[in-house]
């Protein structure tokens, strides 16, 4: 069971981060702290329908950021995508409704609610397959953040 061994590394990573981030310098420029402070937030991610989030310039999908910080980006996305790779960027995904298949590298992987989807800078990905009439909706983690160039089309 390849689950645990992933769980416990990422979570061995986080502990890892709130171990070391005493030793990180605390203070930041004003203006940079004012840009990307973090501000209390609840969010109803099972309520939030496609409509409700922005368009992208994929037409089958839909995403809101939700977190920017200089280091990561959390937003909700539905929809589909078609095969890509950011090649500076690891995205986690974490599925919250929805079923189907997706490509991850060259191997088509099942997907369902509950499935954490971990995607390395440089990994080929699409979500091409989607079983029921309920859309794929998802977190997508990027660490760090994905800048516009750092999106390119496989085919």
């Amino acid at each position: 069971m390849r689950v645990l061994p992933a769980t416990l590394a990422l979570a061995a990573a986080f502990a890892g981060g709130l171990l070391a981030s005493p030793l990180l310098p605390q203070t930041l420029p004003a203006a940079h702290a004012e840009t990307n402070a973090l501000l209390p937030a609840v969010y109803d991610l099972a309520g939030m329908q496609s409509g409700e989030l922005p368009p992208t310039s994929n037409p089958d999908m839909r995403s809101k950021q939700l977190v920017v910080t200089d280091n990561a980006t959390i937003a909700l996305q539905i929809g589909n995508a078609p095969e890509h790779y950011h090649a500076n960027t690891t995205e986690i995904q974490y599925i919250i409704e929805g079923s189907g298949q997706m490509w991850l590298g060259k191997e088509r992987r099942e997907i369902k609610p509950g499935t954490l989807i971990v995607i390395p800078a440089g990994t080929p990905h699409a979500g091409t397959i989607v079983s029921g009439s309920v859309p794929i909706k998802a977190i997508a983690i990027k660490i760090p953040p994905q800048n516009s160039a750092d999106y390119v089309l496989v085919k």
